[in-house]
C-alpha cells in the first residue's frame, strides 16, 4: 500500500460523521512501539510528515519502546480515545504477544480499531564480519561446534526477529544465546561493534544502516 492510498483511509476515517467537523483541532500524538532509528520508527515519521501537511495540524512521533511493543501499545489502550492519539504498531505488539502472554495489560479486539496496513517487511540474517560465516550453512556450521557461545540479537522478546531466529534454532537443533533489545538501532550498532554476532532484523534496518555507512566513507 502507497502512502498517498494509506493517507487517503486515514482522512477518510477521521472524517467519518462520529468525529466533529473541526478535527484536528490540536496536535495528533503517534506512539512509536520501538526506539527511534529503527525501521518501525523511519516509517512513522515518514507517514507523520505527510499527515502535518495533509491535516494542516503538527504530528508528534512519541517513541515508547520496550517488552517487544507491550510498553507503547499499553499507552494507547489508556488514552482517551478521542483519536488524537494513535498507535503505530507491529504484529509483535498487536498479534503476537497476545498469543504469547494471556495476562497483556490491553485487549487488542476490545481497546483499539484499525486504521489500515502501512508496510510489510521482509526480515534479514545479518552477521557480524568477524564471525567466520558467508553463508546460512557456515553459520549453523559454526554454531554446532560451538554450543551457547554464538550470540543473536533482536528488537525485544516475541518479535518477529526474536521468533524468526527461535524457529532457526528449533528446526536446526544449534544452541544460540539470545539478546533482546528495545529496537532496531541500538542493536545494529551494537552488531557493528561486535558485542552480538547475529541480528535478524526488517530490512529497512539494514538500508539504514548501509546508508549511514556509505555517508561516512563519502566524507
Amino acid at each position: 500500500m502507497s502512502i498517498r492510498m494509506l493517507l487517503a483511509a486515514l482522512i477518510a476515517w477521521l472524517a467519518a460523521p462520529a468525529w466533529a467537523a473541526e478535527y484536528p483541532v490540536k496536535p495528533i500524538r503517534i506512539v512509536v512501539t520501538y526506539v527511534p532509528g529503527g525501521n518501525t520508527d523511519v516509517v512513522a515519521r515518514l507517514v507523520s510528515s505527510y499527515l502535518t501537511s495533509d491535516l494542516g495540524q503538527t504530528v508528534i512521533i512519541d517513541n515508547r519502546g520496550g517488552a517487544g511493543g507491550v510498553v507503547g501499545t499499553e499507552i494507547v489502550a489508556r488514552a482517551v480515545p478521542d483519536g488524537y492519539t494513535l498507535l503505530f504498531g507491529t504484529s509483535a505488539g498487536l498479534s503476537i504477544n497476545p498469543q504469547l502472554q494471556p495476562k497483556l495489560p490491553y485487549n487488542v479486539e476490545r481497546d483499539f480499531a484499525p486504521i489500515s496496513l502501512v508496510i510489510i517487511n521482509p526480515q534479514l540474517m545479518v552477521a557480524h564480519p568477524g564471525l567466520p560465516a558467508n553463508t546460512v550453512g557456515d553459520f549453523l556450521k559454526l554454531a554446532r561446534a560451538q554450543p551457547g557461545k554464538i550470540n543473536y540479537a533482536s528488537v525485544g522478546v516475541g518479535s518477529p526477529s526474536h521468533l524468526g531466529m527461535e524457529l532457526l534454532r528449533t528446526m536446526t537443533g544449534i544452541d544460540i544465546v539470545h539478546v533482546p533489545y528495545k529496537g532496531s538501532a541500538p542493536a545494529v550498532i551494537d552488531l557493528m561493534a561486535g558485542n552480538v554476532s547475529v541480528f535478524s532484523a526488517a530490512y529497512p534496518s539494514w538500508c539504514s544502516m548501509c546508508a549511514a555507512a556509505s555517508s561516512r566513507r563519502s566524507r
